[in-house]
């Protein structure tokens, strides 16, 4: 048998050699002074060979258990080598089934039956908050504590109803991943009770007029990405939903050196599901359409309005303008979304002070809140987009008095 200071000390010479151990193991020895070490061992009826590994990152006590490990093996009438073999395969598979591999496919198996909309908020939240940490890790390998971890991280930002939709994701891939063979487990499904409940119930909004305008001012005072400021002043003026702002592209504008701007949005970033979705006509007030001219000249290279700052032909991320709004102090008090509680309340209040009793309905059509009926629907639609636009012009005079110009929010100058 070998001894530790044996295998240190042999030496190079002008031939491979090897000195053996006992029970198959030998070290082997190259003229470059390279050593491994190796078993030999028969199996049905020939010799065979394994590599242990090199010396010393394998040591004499090591090299011996491996030795044992194999002989075990071949005592339970198996060949170590081939063993060996797939189990190194099977590591190679391991590895090529990261997070971001089976996410992505699975992302495609589902991608035809959502909304554009929809799909593309699912793989970019997959990109923006969970491949970065988890994207190159075998899928088999990935623990519920490395998921809890990735969905803290969302929720403790702030965004607690992201992190419940991302570990849903998560989940879903999991289950991808079992049913296709690449991992056994879901642990994102394991931490869904470790994040905190979401709480149901109204969007936090403010809702008097003046505290509006020192909303607005308060958060255009504050350093901010100008993409995000501006989001969220259009945001203010049109009453849309969060979604459609995010993905927003400049093909949706139209006619804006016309006495009748219009942002048509698509029917994909709008509520409800594929049958009842219609596309949503919004008359611009000219402070919306200065705005989007103030940016044009900082995103208009690209196709979205209001890109990513990292990938121009993606979207703004979805937790921008409520962080902005949060920075500005206004946690508990006011979200993007609530936005249209504050123009729905302030302009039915005005509609009801001037005896115009028919503007509730068209307020609700200018919030998309619109008829079953879908021939009420084109209808009204048609109908009433004058008068939309006189709201639309009045609502942006009253809630902008005092703010700063958009050329202000993208380059940091006043008029």
């Amino acid at each position: 048998m070998l001894t530790d200071l044996q295998v240190r000390k042999a030496k190079p010479a002008d031939k491979p050699y090897k000195l053996g151990d006992s029970g198959g193991l030998l070290l082997f020895v190259t003229p470059t002074g390279f050593k491994s070490w190796r078993y030999k061992y028969r199996f049905g009826g020939k010799e065979r060979r394994i590599v242990f590994g090199p010396y010393p990152e394998v040591s004499l006590t090591e090299a011996r258990d491996a030795r044992d490990a194999a002989r075990k093996t071949l005592r339970e009438g198996r060949d170590p080598g081939a063993l060996k073999k797939d189990k190194a395969a099977d590591a190679a598979n391991e590895a090529l089934n990261s997070f971001e591999r089976v996410a992505v496919e699975w992302h495609a198996l589902h991608e035809s039956k959502w909304s554009t909309q929809h799909a593309d908020d699912v793989i970019h939240s997959l990109r923006r908050d969970v491949f970065p940490s988890l994207g190159d890790k075998p899928i088999a390998q990935i623990s519920v504590p490395t998921v809890l971890l990735v969905v803290r991280s969302i929720a403790e930002r702030g965004a607690n109803e992201t992190a419940h939709r991302v570990r849903q994701r998560m989940s879903a891939v999991f289950v991808h991943g079992i049913a296709t063979g690449v991992c056994e487990t879901d642990p994102a499904a394991v931490v869904r009770g470790a994040l905190a409940p979401i709480v149901k119930g109204r969007f936090p909004a403010i809702v008097y007029l003046a505290a509006a305008r020192t909303l607005l001012q308060t958060v255009e005072a504050i350093p901010a990405h100008p993409v995000t400021r501006v989001a969220h002043r259009l945001l203010a003026l049109t009453g849309v939903r969060c979604e459609a702002i995010y993905g927003a592209k400049w093909g949706e504008f139209e006619n804006l050196d016309s006495a009748e701007p219009i942002w048509r949005v698509p029917k994909d970033r709008m509520k409800g599901t594929k049958i009842s979705k219609q596309e949503h006509v919004v008359p611009l007030a000219p402070q919306a359409v200065a705005l989007i001219r103030a940016i044009k000249p900082l995103t208009g290279r690209g196709p979205m309005v209001f890109p990513n700052a990292r990938f121009l032909h993606q979207p703004m991320s979805g937790g921008a303008i409520g962080s902005l709004i949060t920075r500005a102090g206004y946690k508990g008090r006011h979200v993007p979304h609530g936005w249209r509680s504050t123009f729905s309340t302030i302009m039915n209040e005005q509609a009801e002070r001037e005896d115009r009793n028919a503007d509730r309905a068209i307020i609700n059509l200018m919030l998309a809140h619109v008829p079953e009926n879908d021939v009420e629907r084109a209808y009204n639609r048609a109908k009433y987009m004058p008068r939309r636009r006189e709201i639309a012009s009045t609502w942006a005079d009253i809630v902008l008095e005092g703010a700063i110009a958009p050329d202000y929010l993208v380059m940091g100058k006043r008029r």
